[in-house]
């Protein structure tokens, strides 16, 4: 199991990741894709990087925002695996074109 992150942590990973927030035991960051097909194949790309880490984000699709949400549910709150999840999703965003 992945070792907790205690908040000093948390606030120094959350400084690397610019648009991530935390909310309680999770991180959240919400993406604009140029397009609703744009957002569904970023949503693609991110499930294909989450089966490979063996770690899986809640993914909320509305139209052309996507909010992905990160927690280690089995450590019980945030590790090292959200935050390089996130770094991923950002990579993955960027590529494609997302805001």
């Amino acid at each position: 199991m992945a070792d907790l992150l205690d908040d000093a942590a948390i606030t120094g990973r959350l400084r690397e990741l610019p648009g991530w927030t935390r909310d309680g035991a999770s991180i959240r960051r919400r993406v604009k894709a140029p397009s609703f097909m744009g957002g569904i194949e970023l949503v693609g790309e991110v499930a294909r990087a989450a089966e490979e880490a063996d770690h899986h984000p809640d993914i909320d699709i509305r139209w052309r925002n996507v909010t992905f949400t990160l927690s280690t549910h089995s450590a019980g709150g945030l590790t090292g695996r959200d935050f390089d999840l996130a770094a991923r999703i950002d990579a993955a965003a960027a590529r494609h074109g997302a805001e």
